[in-house]
C-alpha cells in the first residue's frame, strides 16, 4: 500500500501556489495539509499555527460540515460520503468574510477513502455586490410572520403557470422582491425579468418605453428601439405602479395581454411576444376601476391572481427579524457589525407604525447604525421622525398605568379562555392579531 503521508508530501509543492485555500483531512477531522492560501484566507500567520478542522482561526468548520452533510444525507449513501457545496460566513478579525467550500472524498490507489479534500474560496467581494446590486429593501420578504408565510407559498404555486399576477400593497412592503421571488421559481427563470416603473416614465414616453419604436418615428428617434416587451420576450415583465399608466395606453396594453402582440410606434408591422405579466400597485385598482381611471377589462387581465402584501405594521413579529436581516445586509457594504442596538431603541423601532414600510425601516437602521455611540444604537441614534413619534407616546400618555393594568388583565383572561392561542385570544378581546402582539410586548407578556 502507498503511504498517505509520502502522497501528501508530494502534494504539497503542487498544491502551494493555488489560489483557493485546500485542506487535506482524515475522518477524524485532523488536518494533514494545508496549502498557503488557507492561512492567509483566515488571517493566520503561516506556519506558525497548527490547524485543526475544529479550529481554523477561531472557526469550526468541522461543525459546519457536519450540519451541512448530515442536512443532504440519504438512504443511499452515508454523510461521510457525500460532496458538498456551500457557503460559509466567518470572522477575520473585525471582518465579516464569505467563504465557498466544495469538499469531496480524495481517493489514493489502493487505499479506502478515508481522506476528505475542502476547497475554500473567499467570495466576500460577490457577496457585497450582491448586497449593493440588490438593494437594501432586498430583505423586504425576510419574514416569520404567517400571512406573508402564505402569501409566499401561495406566490410559489402560482409561478408555475403563466397568468398575471396582481401585486396590491403600500410602497415599500417588497413588492418588487415578491415579483423576482415569481419569477425566480417560475420555469421562465433562465429568460428575462425586465422592470418598469410606470409612474417615473413621462407619459409622453411610456408607449415607446414599452413597445419601441422606429426610426424616425418622431423628432429624436434617430435610431430603433426594441422596447421592454420585446425584451422580456419569453420572460416575466414586471409592470410597477400599474395603475400609473395612462388611460389611453391601456387598450394597447389590453391588446398584448389577450393577443400577444402589438406595433412600435411609427410602424406597421405587428410584432409577436410571449410575455408573463406580472404587475404591482400601491392603489387599490378596483376602486381605479371604479372612478374610471382604470379599464375594467384591463384589470380583469392583470388580476387573474390578485394578492395582497401586508403593510409592516400588521406584522410586527418581523421588525426585529428585519433589523437583523438589515443590518446583515449593510456589514457586506462595510458597515461594522459589532454594533448592538440598545433595548429602547429597539422599544421605540417596535412602537412606530412605520408608514414607509420596509423601505423605511432600512433607511433607519442605516442612519442608526452610522449615528451609533460606543458601537450602540441608543434612541438618541434614531431618526428623528422615530424620535418625535416616541415623544409624542409619551406626552399623550397620562395617567395610564391604570388603562395598562386592566389591559394586561383583559389580555390574561383572554389567553387564559383560549388556552394559550392568540388569534383567538385577539378575537375574544375585539381586536386583530397584531393589535394584541403589540400590547403583549408592551406589557411584557410576550
Amino acid at each position: 500500500m502507498i503511504d498517505q503521508l509520502k502522497v501528501l508530501a508530494l502534494l504539497k509543492p503542487v498544491l502551494d501556489p493555488i489560489q483557493e485555500g485546500v485542506l487535506i483531512v482524515d475522518r477524524g477531522g485532523n488536518v494533514l495539509s494545508a496549502n498557503s492560501a488557507v492561512y492567509r484566507m483566515f488571517g493566520l500567520a503561516e506556519r506558525t499555527a497548527r490547524l485543526s478542522l475544529s479550529d481554523i482561526g477561531g472557526h469550526n468548520l468541522r461543525r459546519s460540515l457536519m450540519d451541512e452533510s448530515l442536512a443532504k444525507e440519504d438512504e443511499t449513501r452515508h454523510h461521510c460520503e457525500l460532496t458538498l457545496e456551500f457557503d460559509e460566513e466567518v470572522r477575520v478579525g473585525d471582518e465579516i468574510r464569505w467563504i465557498r467550500i466544495n469538499s469531496c472524498l480524495l481517493e489514493i490507489p489502493d487505499q479506502p477513502p478515508q481522506l476528505r479534500m475542502i476547497l475554500m474560496r473567499d467570495i466576500t467581494a460577490e457577496k457585497r455586490l450582491l448586497a449593493v446590486t440588490s438593494g437594501k429593501t432586498a430583505c423586504g420578504i425576510a419574514t416569520q410572520d404567517p400571512d406573508m408565510l402564505r402569501l409566499i407559498d401561495r406566490l410559489t404555486t402560482v409561478a408555475a403557470a403563466s397568468a398575471s399576477v396582481l401585486l396590491q400593497g403600500e410602497s415599500g412592503t417588497g413588492k418588487t422582491e415578491l415579483a423576482r421571488l415569481i419569477h425566480k421559481r417560475s420555469n421562465r427563470r433562465d429568460r428575462p425579468f425586465v422592470e418598469v416603473n410606470c409612474g417615473s416614465i413621462p407619459a409622453a414616453l411610456i408607449e415607446t418605453e414599452l413597445f419601441g419604436h422606429v426610426k424616425g418615428a418622431f423628432t429624436g428617434a434617430i435610431s430603433n428601439r426594441v422596447g421592454r416587451f420585446k425584451a422580456a420576450d419569453g420572460g416575466t415583465l414586471f409592470l410597477d405602479e400599474i395603475g400609473e399608466l395612462p388611460k389611453e395606453l391601456q387598450p394597447k396594453l389590453l391588446r398584448v395581454l389577450q393577443d400577444g402582440e402589438y406595433e412600435p410606434v411609427g410602424s406597421d408591422r405587428t410584432v409577436k411576444v410571449d410575455v408573463r405579466l406580472v404587475c404591482a400597485s400601491n392603489l387599490d385598482l378596483r376602486e381605479q376601476v371604479d372612478n374610471g381611471l382604470f379599464r375594467a377589462d384591463l384589470y380583469y387581465r392583470v388580476a387573474v391572481i390578485p394578492l395582497q402584501v401586508p403593510p409592516l405594521r400588521d406584522r410586527p413579529g418581523d421588525i426585529a427579524l428585519l433589523v437583523k436581516v438589515i443590518h446583515h445586509r449593510l456589514s457586506l457594504r462595510d458597515y461594522p457589525i459589532d454594533v448592538e442596538f440598545g433595548a429602547d431603541a429597539m422599544n421605540a423601532i417596535m412602537n412606530y407604525p412605520w408608514p414607509g414600510n420596509v423601505r423605511e425601516l432600512a433607511n433607519a437602521v442605516e442612519h442608526c447604525i452610522i449615528c451609533a455611540e460606543g458601537g450602540v444604537v441608543s434612541r438618541d441614534s434614531l431618526p428623528d421622525t422615530i424620535r418625535n413619534y416616541c415623544q409624542a407616546r409619551i406626552g399623550a400618555a397620562i395617567d395610564v398605568t391604570d388603562e395598562q393594568e386592566d389591559q394586561r388583565a383583559g389580555i390574561e383572561m383572554a389567553l387564559k379562555r383560549a388556552r394559550g392561542n392568540k388569534t383567538l385570544a385577539a378575537q375574544l378581546l375585539g381586536v386583530d392579531r397584531s393589535t394584541l402582539w403589540r400590547r403583549m410586548q408592551r406589557l411584557g407578556l410576550g
